[in-house]
């Protein structure tokens, strides 16, 4: 990813996993409208809310491999959020997409070059090919600062279901066009670091029912958790776990873990000693 901005890991989730998630996710996937822009996709359809509509989904955003991954590639990060979870379908005759990076959802805010934000997955939920409009990615677009790209030098990331695709949110890509008589599926999971907000609302889009159900770890990933210190408590400078767990005791938030997870924290750190 460092190298080209991209890598493809095949067949890292089951045929079963993807199954169940077709399964549960496809009424909404019914009922979900087109896009209304030719750069969303007129002939796509973006489906959301995974976490609180498919249990097989919260296995995919807890993969080991890309937790694992997401959270070293941000490591100068202290923590690592979820930022959405999207099933893109693309039908057949939808034209090719706008080559774009995906970091400037952030108000086009200019990250430094050696400051990654964002980790992406899509996830082949049908086999990927070039005929069904696989995501096109130009490579090492990400160590440059061109603003603009010709589609002649994107690339089709082509893979089998059930196979990943990481990339970064410095690199230039956009979906194919789909020239086939089939849909083109990807369940698009990302993670940020934890000081950014959200491409997708996680606490609105989950219920607080259904997030009580929820393993600690996913919560925290969710976002049930401070980014560095003090971004995200609740109440009176508490953890914001004690919303989704009643026998949490309801204690004023330590900062005594900052600098812990993250070399670039030092400032933080020296803060953190000063005020014992």
């Amino acid at each position: 990813m460092r190298q080209y901005g991209y890598a493809i890991v095949d067949d890292l989730a089951s045929p079963e996993l993807m199954d169940r998630i077709t399964k549960e996710m496809q009424p909404y996937i019914d009922h979900t409208l087109y896009g209304a822009d030719n750069f969303i996709g007129k002939l796509t359809k973006r489906t959301g809310a995974l976490i609180a509509r498919s249990p097989a989904a919260r296995e995919l955003v807890m993969n080991n491999t890309a937790t694992q991954v997401a959270r070293q590639f941000l490591h100068k990060a202290t923590a690592v959020q979820l930022h959405l979870t999207q099933i893109i379908s693309v039908f057949p005759g939808s034209p090719a997409q706008a080559l774009h990076l995906d970091q400037i959802v952030w108000d086009f805010f200019p990250f430094p070059a050696d400051y990654d934000v964002q980790c992406n997955i899509l996830w082949a939920m049908t086999d990927y090919t070039e005929e069904m409009g696989a995501t096109r990615v130009v490579p090492g677009s990400h160590l440059d600062d061109r603003t603009k790209y010709d589609a002649s030098e994107a690339i089709p990331a082509v893979m089998r279901r059930g196979s990943a695709l990481f990339y970064t949110g410095k690199v230039w890509h956009g979906a194919g066009a789909n020239i086939s008589d089939k849909i083109r599926q990807a369940i698009n999971i990302t993670y940020a670091v934890g000081w950014v907000r959200q491409e997708e609302n996680q606490y609105l889009t989950t219920p607080v029912e259904i997030a009580k159900t929820l393993p600690d770890d996913l919560l925290k990933l969710m976002g049930y958790q401070t980014g560095c210190f003090a971004l995200g408590y609740v109440g009176d400078f508490e953890d914001p776990m004690t919303i989704v767990r009643d026998n949490m005791p309801h204690e004023v938030h330590s900062t005594s873990s900052i600098g812990q997870k993250s070399q670039t924290s030092t400032q933080a750190a020296d803060l953190a000693k000063s005020s014992k």
